[in-house]
């Protein structure tokens, strides 16, 4: 096994699209475009550093329920249905998508994972050969416009449908229509035993699966249990010269080091660098550091 590398504070980088402007006591207030909100964040266990004044200019606060991932919005000032966004992607342009409140807490964008669409579009600019990408539990496809904007042909993995519609109408608002991206509406673990059989190779991966989750025909997703077999059938699928594999975990225990760890036994045979640890993101109001998720990441060396 591989030793596990230095543990990483990723921080996102500042773009003016996105602010987080303080943090406290169970909650943490962001500002998406022109809007802003107010979600929990249970680790939060400091103070707010911000004025009770400034946390009520919130449009909108998430009330959550007794179950982990159940809520509703409380609307305070007028919202629009959706709105638009834009994240400058280095070299290449920006990349602009739609923006909501949905049932879930979340509003159709993850910042923290921009480090990720910088690394891997660098990455793939610099290969000047055909890349195939793939990205499971692809979501709102933030990752999949970041790697075909950089040149590769990107397959689009999700179980959602919704979030795959989404997805598109994101391609066709960032004027990547013409650009070679295969929009899957599919469990990941049956897809990708599909593509082993089939004998499809992949040189660049992106992994971002949920705590837990059911597939359109019902299949079950349960993170430690079902991660390592597909991490498995991800290795059957690389290509002999893969460029990249990123995982993301989110609202797990599992320690990135632990990540790491499974994600090199996945990448042993070939040559590479690994990185991991945490994404984070800063507060403006006091400069302290929150942390999203945990990651590891591999990259050809």
């Amino acid at each position: 096994m591989q030793t596990p590398p230095t543990y990483t504070l990723l921080e996102a980088k500042n773009w003016r699209e996105y602010e987080l402007l303080d943090s406290g006591e169970g909650q943490k207030l962001e500002r998406f475009g022109k809007y802003i909100f107010a979600r929990p964040e249970s680790q939060v266990m400091w103070s707010r550093a911000l004025s009770q004044k400034d946390w009520d200019e919130a449009h909108a606060t998430f009330q959550p329920t007794q179950e982990e991932s159940g809520g509703h919005w409380i609307e305070k000032k007028k919202l629009p249905e959706k709105w638009e966004m834009a994240y400058p992607l280095p070299k290449i342009g920006e990349l602009k998508f739609e923006v909501m409140t949905t049932p879930g807490r979340h509003l159709g964008v993850f910042p923290e994972v921009a480090s990720h669409w910088d690394f891997m579009a660098d990455l793939i600019q610099k290969e000047r050969r055909p890349v195939r990408v793939l990205n499971l539990f692809g979501y709102t496809g933030l990752a999949s416009l970041a790697a075909a904007a950089a040149g590769a042909q990107v397959t689009h993995v999700d179980a959602s449908k919704k979030s795959v519609t989404w997805a598109r109408d994101n391609q066709i608002l960032s004027g990547l229509s013409e650009k070679p991206i295969r929009w899957i509406v599919e469990d990941a673990v049956k897809y990708m035993q599909r593509e082993e059989k089939r004998g499809v190779k992949y040189d660049g991966i992106i992994l971002d699966p949920p705590k837990f989750g059911r597939g359109p025909k019902g299949e079950v997703w349960e993170v430690y249990k079902s991660l390592p077999g597909l991490f498995e059938t991800c290795r059957a699928c690389l290509s002999d010269n893969p460029l990249f594999v990123i995982a993301t975990l989110y609202a797990v225990r599992a320690s990135a080091i632990h990540v790491a760890q499974t994600l090199g036994e996945m990448m042993k045979k070939y040559n590479g660098n690994m990185d991991s640890g945490e994404l984070v993101t800063r507060e403006t109001s006091a400069n302290r550091l929150l942390s999203q998720a945990v990651y590891a990441r591999w990259s050809k060396g």
